[in-house]
Formats: structure tokens, C-alpha cells, sequence
């Protein structure tokens, strides 16, 4: 039923400490983009608000889970009513990417280490944070041998933006377009294919990328 749907957890990216993060609010602009050429692209989310931008860098499998979960947090939302249609170039509307007059200098520029997204059922609008990483680099060894670098997720500095069910979907539909512009992609996992053999993660495990919670509820 409806009212049960904000309990349904989808669980892709999995956050274990409570976020104390920079909220946005409502955001009336939202959206990705890709930039670079096919086999060489950085991907983006982007979202501004009145007073601050953001933009979110994070790999290709990051925004394409997050495209998964959305199209299936929507048809839980409306009944079954938005159905998950995996989109083709020749049929994709696209989204127009970042608008022009986006902040060059956004407020917040990070790297997404996880995301997780929550629906609030009496506002009917979903929330998304995204926490960014950072490679921290060990002093050089005693020897002279460089450390692998560690990585360190910033909750303190995660960055927090709410939007509407439409936005939602058409978030959806631009990721989808953006994915299908580059290399082909496995219709399962989203991963770029090259040619040669391919492992697809949904097949052979399973991979956490982001957890839809109802808002009301506690960690």
C-alpha cells in the first residue's frame, strides 16, 4: 500500500554514522552531466538553490545506481504507475546539462563517496545526501616506499538537497541519456562494456550503492 511505501529500503550505499551536512532545501535545479570524451568521462550530479551550488563528481556505476533506485522508488510511490524503462539514445530525450549561468566556482565541489537517499511521504519530495571522500597520503615508509593512500569519508561535510517527484523522474531519464551517450553498457549492472569479457556485478555478487530510508525514521 502506499502509506508502507516510505519502509521499503532499497539498499545500495549504505551509510553507518549519523550527517551533520550542509542542506540546500528544495533545489529548484537538478541535474548531471558527463564531461570529457567516451571512455575518458568524469561524471556529475549539479543542484543549486537560491544562495549555494554543489556539484557532486562520483563514477560512472555511482549515478547509474542512483538512476536504478529513483525509477524504483518511484513505482513504489505511485502504485506501480512509473514503470523502470531502460533508455535508448535514439528515443532519450536528454536533459540540456548544467545551465549556463551555474556558479563556474560552485559552493560545494566534491568527490561522492556515498549517497543516500530518503522520501518523506508529507511533503512528497525525496532528499539526497551525498557524503564526499577524500584519499588521504601516508608520509613516505622508512625504506622510501610510498604508502597506499587511505580513504576517508567527510560526514561532517556531506551535502544534503531535496527535490520533487518530477524532478526525480526526469533526473532519472538524463542519467539514463548520459549513459547510453558514452561506451555500450551492461542492461544489469550499467558498467561500460569494452569488447571483451565482461563480469557483471549482478551476477556474480552484489553491490551497495545507495539506501532509500523514510525521513521519519532514526538511524
Amino acid at each position: 500500500m502506499k502509506h508502507h511505501t516510505a519502509n521499503r529500503v532499497e539498499r545500495l550505499f549504505i551509510m553507518r554514522k549519523n550527517i551533520m551536512s550542509v542542506d540546500l532545501g528544495l533545489v529548484p535545479t537538478l541535474g548531471a552531466d558527463a564531461v570529457g570524451q567516451p571512455g575518458q568521462r568524469r561524471f556529475r550530479l549539479f543542484a543549486r538553490s537560491e544562495q549555494e551550488s554543489a556539484v557532486m563528481w562520483m563514477e560512472k556505476e555511482q549515478l547509474a545506481g542512483l538512476s536504478e533506485v529513483l525509477d524504483r522508488a518511484l513505482a513504489l510511490i505511485t502504485e506501480g504507475q512509473v514503470l523502470r524503462v531502460e533508455a535508448r539514445a535514439e528515443e532519450a530525450a536528454g536533459g540540456s546539462g548544467m545551465p549556463s549561468d551555474f556558479p563556474s566556482y560552485p559552493t560545494h565541489d566534491i568527490q561522492a563517496g556515498q549517497m543516500r537517499l530518503n522520501y518523506d511521504e508529507s511533503a512528497g519530495t525525496f532528499s539526497l545526501s551525498v557524503v564526499p571522500i577524500e584519499a588521504l597520503l601516508e608520509e613516505e615508509g622508512s625504506e622510501g616506499d610510498e604508502e597506499e593512500p587511505q580513504i576517508a569519508m567527510r560526514y561532517e561535510e556531506a551535502i544534503t538537497f531535496a527535490f520533487t517527484q518530477q524532478q526525480a523522474h526526469e533526473l532519472s531519464q538524463s542519467i539514463q541519456h548520459i549513459l547510453t551517450a558514452g561506451r555500450p553498457v551492461c542492461p544489469l549492472c550499467h558498467m561500460p562494456l569494452d569488447g571483451g569479457p565482461h563480469a557483471c556485478v549482478k551476477q556474480n555478487g552484489h553491490r551497495d550503492i545507495t539506501q532509500i530510508e523514510d525521513a521519519g525514521e532514526s538511524e
